[in-house]
């Protein structure tokens, strides 16, 4: 009975991965795509939680929703203050 009812659920957080993944494809203004790309992880944890996949759900919370995303505004930061100087 609690297989039956995971199916809706996985195939609904399988949806909005593709949905998520072609957002960030799209995307072209680059601190929008870290944007979306961090709701994407989200999508991801959420998947991972439905596929009973705890340990690597906090793993992608930790890595793609919150440290990639610093490091990456980081570095265009950077990139962008460099181009004023010259």
């Amino acid at each position: 009975m609690i297989v039956a009812s995971l199916v809706p659920l996985q195939a609904t957080a399988l949806g909005l991965a593709v949905l998520a993944s072609t957002a960030v494809v799209l995307t072209r203004d680059p601190l929008k795509q870290i944007v979306v790309n961090a709701l994407y992880g989200l999508v991801l944890v959420l998947l991972f939680v439905v596929f009973a996949a705890p340990d690597v759900a906090l793993s992608m919370l930790v890595v793609g929703s919150i440290a990639y995303p610093i490091v990456v505004l980081i570095a265009i930061a950077r990139v962008r203050s460099g181009k004023r100087d010259r």
